[in-house]
């Protein structure tokens, strides 16, 4: 089973870098209990055997929950694990490689931030793509150009993939990016760094969803 387009609303991505003393594994069911229904495991400095140990508790509180449960970049974890996917940067395996190893019911997330990316991954079988950078931020420092709230609707003009904001987004800025043609946002800092992560949760659906 693939995600519907409310699954992608509010999709969070860990990071242990960026949290408020709380465990990765807490930092998930903290969460789900806030209504998120897509988690990345984001792990860049992490052993392979850590990080599959990290994947394994994370697992069984998403499956509790219904939710989705990615791995950012490592195929091996990810499969190793049983997760329900993996996120794919430009400079990771590619995606109809992923998809060949993965199999047809895996969920593969891209990131990329133009419309020959959004098109490459569309093709390659991916589902979905997260525009990387649409506003500055401190935890995705790579990125030499931002595509914006303008790069977003060029490729939401340009692909049938559900698309994801990233970079940047918090409470006051989130619904601009669902404005600009997107399903939804990632997030890390604005819910990893909250002090009340599911009522933080709430409050970004509550936007989103255009209500006051």
């Amino acid at each position: 089973m693939k995600p519907s387009k409310a699954d992608y609303l509010l999709y969070l991505v860990t990071d242990r870098k960026v949290q408020r003393n709380r465990s990765v594994e807490l930092q998930v069911e903290q969460a789900l209990l806030g209504g998120v229904r897509i988690v990345q495991i984001r792990e860049k400095e992490l052993s392979t055997r850590l990080f599959l140990e990290e994947v394994r508790r994370v697992l069984p509180l998403t499956r509790k929950n219904g939710a989705f449960l990615l791995v950012n970049d490592r195929i091996d974890v990810a499969l190793a694990a049983g997760a329900d996917g993996v996120h794919l940067g430009q400079e990771d395996m590619p995606v109809v490689e992923a998809r060949r190893l993965l199999g047809p019911r895996a969920l593969i997330g891209v990131s990329g931030s133009n419309v020959d990316e959004a098109l490459e991954a569309e093709a390659g079988g991916g589902d979905y793509l997260a525009v990387n950078g649409v506003f500055p931020t401190s935890t995705k420092g790579d990125l030499t150009s931002l595509p914006g709230l303008e790069g977003v609707a060029e490729i939401h003009r340009s692909t049938r993939l559900p698309l994801l904001g990233i970079g940047g987004i918090t409470l006051e800025n989130c619904r601009l990016v669902l404005e600009a043609g997107a399903d939804g946002v990632a997030v890390v800092s604005a819910l990893t760094t909250a002090q009340d992560l599911p009522a933080t949760c709430r409050r970004f659906f509550t936007t989103l969803k255009g209500k006051t």
